[in-house]
C-alpha cells in the first residue's frame, strides 16, 4: 500500500538543535532495536517517524528550501542514528546518495525531485544484477516506445532502503545507445515488485531484496544522465562508501555502550578474578575502555572523511577553486576525498568489528543469550564490512602513493570476462557503493 506523505517540518543547519529534534526518535528506535532484531520485524513505523520528522531532508540545499546541512552534519546525525539501530540508518544510504547525485543534474530535475523530497518521500536504490550482466554492462534495460513512452525492465538484487521508500533509482541502458542512466521510479508503480528476501546474517533489517521492474513506465524528468569518471560519478562513490562508515562508527558506538551498561550492572563474578564485583574490576576495565577507545578512533576517522567529502564538492562547485587540477597533486578535490574513503575503509571496519568482538571479553558466556543479541554488532559489522572488498582498497591506496594512478571508486559489478576489464574502464557502471 502506498504510504500517505506528512511534510517534515522546517529545519535548520545547527547540529546542536538537530540533535534534540531526533533525540526522542533515536531513543525510541534504540528502545525498539533488539525487539526488531529477534522477531525479524522491519522497521517501518520507526523509518517513517523520522522521514515526518525530516531526516530525508536534511541534504536539500538552502536555496531549494532544505536544511542544507554539511555532510559532515549529516554524518554526525547519521552516526547517531546507526548507534540506535544500524539497519534503519543503513537503509537511508540509498535516499542520500540520490540527494548527492540530484545537486549535479539540470536544473529542470532539481525542481522537479527536490519538492517531493521535502514534501516527505524517500528514494531507494536498485543498481547491482546478481548475475549475468558482463563488467561495464547492464542487462535492465530502458526502452523508448513510438509514442514516446520510455519502459523499463530487468531485475535487481540488493536494493536496500526499497522497500520503505516512495520511489527506487534503478541504474539501466538505454536500449540502442551507449551508457548507461538512472531511472528513478515509483515503488507502488505497474510492473514494480519488491520482495523481502535478503537473507544475509547481518543487517537483517534494511530491505535489503529483489526488485523486479515489468514493463514499467518512467517520467522524462526521471531519466537521470551520468557523465562517466565526471565529478558527480565520484563524488557519490565515495559518498556512498562513507556512508557505510558512518554506520560502522555508530555500531562501534553501540557495542561500547552495551560493555559499558552490562559491566555496570552485573553482581556476578568469577574465583579467578579479583573477587571484586566487575564495575571494580581493573581487567574488565580495561576491556571497556579498549573498547571505547576502537569507537573513538572509528567516529574520529569518519569525521575527518566527511570532511574530505564537504571540500571535495566545495571545489566541484567553486570555480575558483581551480579544480579539475588543483595543488601539486594534480587530483581533483572529489579524487582527494574519494582517497580518504579508500583509506577509511581499510580501518574503520577492523575498528568497528574490534570493538563488537571485544564486547563479549567484558562479561562471559551470559552475553551470549539470544534475548540480548549483543551479537547483532558483530554480525551487522560484517556485513557492512564486506560491501566491497578492502584488499582492493589497499591495492588502490598503494598504486596512488607508488604510481601517482588517480583512485577510482567502485562503479561497476559483473561477470569477468574476455573484454570486460576494458568495458568497465571505458564506460563504468552506475553501481556506486552497490554490494558485491
Amino acid at each position: 500500500m502506498p504510504r500517505t506523505l506528512t511534510a517534515p517540518p522546517a529545519l535548520i543547519d545547527d547540529l546542536a538543535a538537530l540533535r534534540a529534534h531526533f533525540a526522542p526518535l533515536l531513543d525510541r528506535i534504540r528502545a525498539g532495536a533488539v525487539e526488531r532484531e529477534i522477531g525479524r520485524v522491519l522497521p517501518h513505523e520507526e523509518i517513517r517517524a523520522l522521514d515526518e520528522a525530516g531526516f530525508g531532508t536534511l541534504r536539500v540545499p538552502a536555496e531549494h528550501g532544505g536544511p542544507g546541512v554539511s555532510i559532515a552534519t549529516f554524518t554526525a546525525l547519521l552516526v547517531d542514528l546507526a548507534a540506535a539501530d544500524s539497519n534503519v540508518a543503513h537503509q537511508y544510504r540509498s535516499h542520500a546518495g540520490f540527494l548527492e547525485s540530484l545537486r549535479f543534474q539540470p536544473t529542470a530535475v532539481q525542481e522537479h525531485w527536490y519538492p517531493r523530497v521535502l514534501a516527505g518521500a524517500t528514494v531507494g536504490n536498485a543498481s547491482t544484477e546478481r548475475g549475468g550482466n558482463r563488467l561495464g554492462t547492464l542487462s535492465t534495460t530502458l526502452t523508448a516506445g513510438a509514442d514516446g513512452t520510455i519502459r523499463l525492465n530487468g531485475t535487481k538484487y540488493y536494493s536496500t532502503g526499497t522497500i520503505f521508500a516512495d520511489y527506487t533509482r534503478v541504474s539501466a541502458a538505454l536500449e540502442g545507445q551507449d551508457g548507461r542512466r538512472f531511472a528513478v521510479v515509483a515503488t507502488d508503480a505497474p510492473g514494480v515488485r519488491i520482495e523481502d528476501d535478503w537473507d544475509g546474517f547481518g543487517q537483517k533489517l534494511t530491505g535489503t531484496g529483489t526488485t523486479v521492474l515489468e514493463d514499467v513506465e518512467v517520467e522524462a524528468l526521471a531519466v537521470l544522465e551520468r557523465e562517466p569518471r565526471g565529478i558527480e560519478a565520484t563524488h557519490e562513490a565515495a559518498f556512498f562508501q562513507h556512508v557505510l562508515l558512518a554506520v560502522l562508527a555508530g555500531i562501534a558506538r553501540a557495542a561500547r555502550d552495551d560493555a559499558a551498561a552490562l559491566v555496570a550492572s552485573r553482581a556476578r563474578t568469577f574465583n579467578t578474578g579479583s573477587g571484586v564485583p566487575f564495575r571494580e574490576d581493573p581487567l574488565i576495565l580495561e576491556a571497556v575502555g579498549r573498547i571505547a577507545a576502537k569507537a573513538h578512533s572509528a567516529e574520529a576517522i569518519v569525521e575527518r572523511t566527511a570532511r574530505a567529502l564537504d571540500a571535495g564538492i566545495a571545489a566541484a562547485t567553486d570555480p575558483a577553486s581551480g579544480d579539475p587540477a588543483t595543488g601539486a597533486s594534480g587530483l581533483r578535490g572529489v579524487d582527494r576525498a574519494e582517497l580518504e574513503v579508500e583509506q577509511a575503509q581499510i580501518s574503520v571496519p577492523e575498528l568497528a568489528l574490534g570493538a563488537a568482538q571485544d564486547l563479549f571479553l567484558t562479561v562471559g558466556a551470559s552475553a551470549t543469550s539470544r534475548t540480548k543479541a549483543y551479537d547483532r554488532h558483530w554480525r551487522n559489522a560484517q556485513t557492512v564490512a564486506t560491501h566491497n572488498p578492502i584488499a582492493f582498497r589497499a591495492r588502490a591506496i598503494g598504486d596512488h602513493l607508488v604510481n601517482g594512478t588517480v583512485p577510482e571508486g567502485l562503479n561497476a559489478i559483473g561477470d569477468a570476462t574476455s573484454g570486460s576489464a576494458a568495458a568497465a574502464t571505458t564506460s563504468p557502471g552506475q553501481e556506486q557503493g552497490a554490494r558485491a
